[in-house]
């Protein structure tokens, strides 16, 4: 399927990857309504999109994925849903149990139920790799056990069952991503790159959760889009990826590069890990190489160098502008479509 001309919905297309996709889509020529509850969560989502209003092509509704009259009504014509509204944030959904499992599993068969109704031809899920759990083998394929330790995993698995119910039931086109630490420009607060910049930026401590040993894969925005796409426009139906990087690095190490990057003695304050954490992510991505001709291109050293220089800037308008619209360039987003497999 190619993009061009499609009519798309996006849920939680306000929030970070979701405005990201928004960029590379419109490029793409896609016609895109984006459903966006702009929860209090956190704050600033409206800046994510502020650019795109009055857009030929852009359509805003601003609305929740558990009414279903609504979203009914929003995606009505809409060729393809990438669906990435959810309830996001480890500790938050510990707090908010009910919440997460509402907005996460409910709405997510919401969505499921509006596709079928107005026969979308395609639906891309947006999951995570905290399905996994603590890892019993690295790096983590598609098959690798699905033990979530925390309720945030617990409600994506769940609603990857409902996606790929809907695929054996229905016959619903669906492809499910399981994306890895993905960080970029827009990234949410609570995201510990986020959270470590803010910090050292103020002349605070960043505070880490247990003794900074525990890794993660962190995947780039403008990678993560671009899989995105591609799980879109490729034949494939009924699959989980992953989507990665395929390197993994410490909390502590992240912690100390933000600090050299600002040229701060700052050091970080350890506090008691919490028992819904585990030690380690790293990606197999072989599979969406493979089946959907995508590869990663932006390195984390790289990465973090263009989100700091982003974050630093946000203090000063008019460069604002300007580090948003290099971050956003065709370049970052489509580098790796034009090598996708027919």
């Amino acid at each position: 399927m190619e993009l061009a001309g499609k009519k798309v919905l996006i849920t939680g297309g306000a929030g970070f990857i979701g405005s990201h996709l928004v960029d590379l889509l419109l490029r793409l020529g896609s016609q895109i309504t984006v459903y966006d509850r702009f929860d209090d969560f956190y704050p600033g989502k409206e800046a994510n999109v502020q650019e795109f209003l009055g857009r030929k092509g852009f359509r805003l509704v601003r609305d929740d994925i558990l009414n279903s009259e609504a979203l009914g009504s929003a995606m009505k014509g809409a060729d393809v849903v990438f669906h990435l509204a959810a309830q996001a944030g480890v500790r938050y959904c510990m707090q908010f149990p009910n919440k997460a499992n509402e907005v996460n599993v409910t709405g997510t068969l919401n969505v499921l139920e509006a596709a079928r109704k107005n026969k979308v031809k395609k639906l891309i899920y947006a999951s995570s790799s905290s399905v996994y759990g603590v890892p019993v083998r690295v790096p983590m394929d598609e098959g690798h056990p699905q033990l979530p330790t925390n309720l945030y995993g617990a409600t994506k698995l769940a609603a990857e069952k409902y996606c790929l119910s809907y695929h054996v039931s229905y016959g619903m086109d669906v492809v499910c991503l399981r994306y890895f630490s993905v960080y970029g420009p827009r990234g949410r607060p609570d995201q510990a790159i986020t959270a470590f910049a803010e910090s050292i930026m103020r002349g605070v401590s960043p505070r880490i959760f247990g003794d900074g040993t525990q890794s993660r894969d962190f995947t780039y925005v403008a990678d993560a889009v671009s899989a995105t796409a591609l799980s879109a426009m490729n034949d494939v139906s009924g699959e989980v990826f992953n989507v990665g990087y395929g390197k993994d690095y410490s909390i502590k190490f992240v912690a100390e590069r933000i600090a050299k990057y600002f040229g701060s003695p700052i050091r970080p304050e350890y506090i008691a890990s919490y028992s819904a954490d585990f030690p380690r992510t790293l990606c197999s991505n072989s599979k969406a190489m493979k089946d959907l001709g995508w590869r990663p291109e932006i390195g984390f050293e790289e990465g973090l160098r263009r989100f700091l220089d982003w974050y630093s800037s946000k203090g000063m308008n008019t460069s604002l502008q300007r580090k948003e619209a290099d971050f956003s360039s065709p370049l970052d987003h489509t580098r790796a479509l034009p090598n996708r497999n027919p």
